[in-house]
């Protein structure tokens, strides 16, 4: 089945703040233009599904993306099913396709990105989580892209 062309949120979620990015979805192996949107900065589950109902009114996604934290060896740990949890509570109340990422390294690689650009530790604090969210997005169409080839290479 093609993937649908649209906007497609990507979730880091974590239990103080949740990094959101946006991108786009333009067919089964191309993405447009991806960027980090906001961080969620609450612990209150009414409140964290509070903002995100907001962003999907206003950005309309055919697809939402959650990371999927792991050990760096690969398995799940503490916060991997946390995740799934948030995960299937957004296909629940949005009635939109949900994936799960690999996020291992995503903060790492969000907050050295950052620092490129000359932010101070109090700035990059505040962008991380968004920053993480949009390296989860960037996975994604990457491995979609790859997948998307490798498929059609052999057909």
């Amino acid at each position: 089945m093609p993937e649908a062309a649209g906007s497609v949120l990507a979730f880091d979620f974590g239990t103080k703040r949740i990094g959101v990015a946006i991108g786009t979805q333009l067919g089964e192996s191309q993405s447009g233009p991806a960027r980090a949107l906001t961080t969620i900065d609450a612990e209150a589950n009414d409140a964290r599904f509070d903002a995100i109902a907001k962003l999907i009114a206003e950005w309309q996604p055919v697809r939402l993306l959650v990371g999927r934290p792991l050990s760096e060896d690969g398995t799940p740990h503490d916060m991997t099913a946390r995740c799934e949890r948030f995960a299937n509570q957004l296909r629940g109340r949005f009635r939109l396709p949900v994936d799960a990422v690999d996020e291992r390294f995503s903060s790492t690689e969000a907050d050295a990105t950052l620092r490129e650009r000359g932010l101070s530790w109090q700035q990059r604090k505040a962008q991380v989580d968004a920053e993480a969210a949009l390296v989860i997005l960037q996975t994604w169409f990457d491995v979609h892209a790859r997948s998307h080839a490798a498929t059609h290479a052999t057909t």
